[in-house]
């Protein structure tokens, strides 16, 4: 379950990195803000997925950690095979890569809600 300022926005986010499928997208409940609700992706195949689930008091986290600042709470490493084209295409879908890169064969990226992500060439 990630939190998010906006689930089902973050959801199709990753459903759409992923080639994933949103399987359920609650909107708010009665009295809430329009972004409160929740979403759950599945791989087409079945098996595991991801939740988004809204945060009223969302706050960003900071990558690399800081002291003092809200630290990462999931971290998704997603094998690729072409890391550049996979990097370019995540941009394109809204997520920004990260100023800080440790790694040349992987690439730090931060999904539109700020989770970081890791993108790497390898087996599935």
């Amino acid at each position: 379950m990630l939190g998010a300022p906006d689930p089902r926005a973050l959801a199709a986010f990753y459903g759409q990195l992923l080639g994933w499928t949103i399987t359920v997208s609650e909107g708010p409940r009665p009295g809430e803000p329009a972004e409160d609700g929740w979403a759950m992706l599945k791989p087409p195949e079945g098996g595991t997925g991801l939740s988004f689930q809204y945060e009223p008091d969302y706050e960003r986290p900071v990558w690399p950690t800081e002291a003092d600042a809200q630290q990462m709470m999931i971290h998704l490493d997603i094998a690729v095979d072409d890391l550049d084209a996979a990097a370019a295409r995540a941009v394109d879908l809204g997520a920004a890569p990260a100023e800080h890169q440790p790694q040349a064969h992987v690439r730090v990226m931060l999904d539109p809600a700020g989770h970081p992500f890791c993108l790497f060439e390898g087996p599935f």
